[in-house]
């Protein structure tokens, strides 16, 4: 009896430090957070086209931009927030403006740029896309894991990663238990991930997760998202040992963080269905063949992307609400003891 009132009260402390946590409540608008810079900042990472290809894979310095907040910080105090962005790279509206106001908010953030640090492989935005693989924009967040790990006033323990549409797809990715035991730091793993307006265009044929809870955020007139298959994709995640939390938006289209207004871009691949294997690489569920390589990656995507553009928009109401369980979602993994 006396276990369970202690650790009742430490449920009740803990939701209660929540509650209050300024994560969860309305964010600093982003002309308030402008004064707080990022520094650039690089690190060792790697190129695999697919993970079977990690051993051989071209060393690469990666690029990110590091946000702190103001003042000193006490040895492993700060949790921080890695993120991965989407097929239109870093944006000024999104992942800097998110940096800004989390490092205001006392998170560290750091936002990755894994098309700028290969730009030898494309610079056009079909190029990159084909060259440019989820598994290494996964292989950069695990870098970067380990980065942090070696900062001093970072507790790295308590790190979430982030990602927006083609980068949210490898946050998804970087979930499964496989890929985080080949990429992972020794003795680190993400503590949570966080996927907004991911296509849930792959599912794992092993799915056991690193066991840390996944977020996914998305609109409920994005093209981009089958729902169905995006129910399927969280319930897999959670056989695998995640705790899932699930929330679409009413009337929102993808990209309701960005800075456009409503309008139609691109091409659909809402209908792309493809398997990873055991050794965590991607392949054609409908004709089972592997995406070894560009040509292979083209020859797929040809086959299964739909010549339609699909909206996107910004929406600040949207974006009011998704910051608030966002900011939830890390105030509840940041509070949980390490280890």
């Amino acid at each position: 009896m006396i276990r369970m009132t202690l650790a009742f009260l430490v449920v009740l402390i803990a939701t209660a430090a929540r509650a209050d946590d300024p994560l969860a409540g309305p964010w600093p608008s982003p002309d308030s957070v402008r004064s707080i810079h990022g520094q650039s900042i690089s690190f060792p990472s790697r190129s695999p086209f697919t993970l079977s290809d990690l051993d051989d894979a071209d060393r690469t310095a990666a690029q990110a931009t590091l946000f702190l907040p103001p003042g000193a910080a006490k040895p492993h105090s700060l949790p921080a927030v890695v993120m991965l962005h989407g097929a239109g790279g870093v944006l000024e509206s999104r992942e800097l403006t998110y940096g800004r106001q989390l490092a205001a908010m006392g998170v560290a953030a750091l936002a990755i740029d894994s098309f700028g640090s290969r730009r030898d492989r494309g610079i056009g935005f079909t190029q990159r896309l084909l060259n440019i693989t989820e598994t290494m924009l996964v292989t950069d967040a695990y870098a970067a894991l380990g980065y942090l790990g070696t900062r001093p006033e970072i507790d790295a323990d308590h790190v979430v990663l982030v990602g927006f549409s083609y980068g949210a797809m490898a946050t998804m990715y970087a979930l499964n238990d496989v890929v985080a035991r080949k990429l992972a730091p020794p003795g680190l793993r993400f503590a949570g991930h966080v996927s907004f307006y991911g296509p849930c265009i792959a599912r794992f044929d092993r799915p056991r997760t690193t066991g840390a809870p996944l977020l996914m955020l998305y609109g409920d007139q994005d093209e981009l998202i089958d729902h169905k298959r995006c129910a399927e994709t969280a319930d897999s995640f959670r056989a695998g040992g995640s705790s899932v939390q699930v929330i679409a938006y009413p009337g929102a289209v993808h990209q309701w963080d960005g800075s456009f207004e409503r309008r139609l871009i691109g091409r659909n691949l809402a209908n792309c269905d493809f398997g990873i294997d055991a050794d965590g690489d991607p392949y054609d569920r409908g004709i089972g063949l592997p995406m070894t390589g560009s040509f292979m990656r083209k020859v797929l995507l040809v086959l299964c992307v739909e010549d339609r553009p699909y909206p996107i928009g910004r929406d600040d109401a949207v974006r009011a609400r998704s910051n608030h369980d966002f900011g939830a979602f890390l105030a509840r993994v940041f509070a949980r003891p390490s280890g």
